[in-house]
């Protein structure tokens, strides 16, 4: 999936994370008045499905079976910002379109096991593929890696691979690719982030050679996104915390036309290192 190989256990965990059999459904008391007296556990891997950190904190939330679910809930779940909210007609092509239209309102579905039963990865592979560019790690010349390997000692390790869940971003890959690696598993925030940039990075670098940092900041200063490059004009990134956002590879010049947002600016730091760059 986007061009990495994903291992059977892991594209298990991905069925369990995107259709759990017990899932957060986001309310108001005025919308709805349910009772149910089950309680799930909102992990991360689930936040990031359902996106929750994009709902109303006033809402209720309320965890619901399949059967228990119908067409009224997951509208609202639509006006709420959920996420795994499908529209029908993405996915008649793959499904059966009757099932998908009798399972809530016609329009729109919600993603439960019975509908991943028979799946051979192809569902999988278009959930996860969506919005992304595949990695292309495998174009990278040897000779290249074998120069990046002095700089950026793990980025080869790392390029082309999913994590094991949520929870690794953009600052921690770039900094596990550049030698920390204690940081590749982990949800680097900002302050640490900027703390490490300070030691080990200065004012430079360019977008053909290895270690250079790419920083996308806001309006106020803040970092946003973060890159690192490779040479020969490729860069790796994770897009998001996501347990589907891979660390890819892609040509720096596309990587710079992909994360081109209105209010944020790119910065560019030099890896400081004992060998010339």
């Amino acid at each position: 999936m986007l061009g990495i190989e994903v291992s059977g256990p892991l594209m298990a965990n991905w069925r369990r994370w995107l259709a759990p059999g017990l899932q957060p459904f986001f309310v108001s008391t005025s919308e709805f008045d349910l009772q149910t007296s089950a309680e799930g556990e909102m992990t991360p891997e689930l936040r990031d499905t359902f996106r929750a950190y994009k709902v109303d904190r006033d809402l209720r939330t309320v965890w619901l079976s399949e059967q228990e679910t119908r067409a009224r809930l997951v509208r609202a779940q639509v006006n709420h910002g959920r996420g795994a909210v499908p529209v029908v007609r993405r996915w008649e092509d793959l499904l059966d379109p009757g099932v998908l239209r009798a399972q809530a309102d016609g329009h729109r579905f919600v993603w439960w096991p019975s509908l991943l039963i028979n799946d051979n990865g192809a569902i999988l592979a278009r959930v996860v593929s969506e919005d992304r560019h595949p990695s292309r790690h495998d174009e990278v010349r040897e000779m290249c890696w074998e120069r990046c390997a002095t700089v950026v000692p793990a980025a080869r390790a790392l390029a082309g691979t999913f994590p094991a869940g949520s929870g690794p971003n953009c600052f921690s890959t770039v900094m596990a690719a550049c030698g920390e690696a204690e940081a590749a598993d982990a949800w680097m925030l900002q302050t640490p982030f900027e703390k490490w940039l300070g030691e080990r990075t200065r004012p430079g670098g360019d977008d053909n050679s290895a270690g250079t940092i790419l920083i996308w900041r806001d309006s106020g200063g803040g970092a946003r996104h973060a890159a690192v490059t490779i040479g020969d004009g490729w860069g790796l990134e994770k897009p998001s915390q996501d347990w589907h956002s891979p660390r890819g590879v892609l040509a720096v010049r596309d990587m710079i036309k992909g994360n081109r947002v209105r209010g944020l600016r790119l910065q560019r730091r030099m890896l400081l290192t004992d060998t010339p760059l």
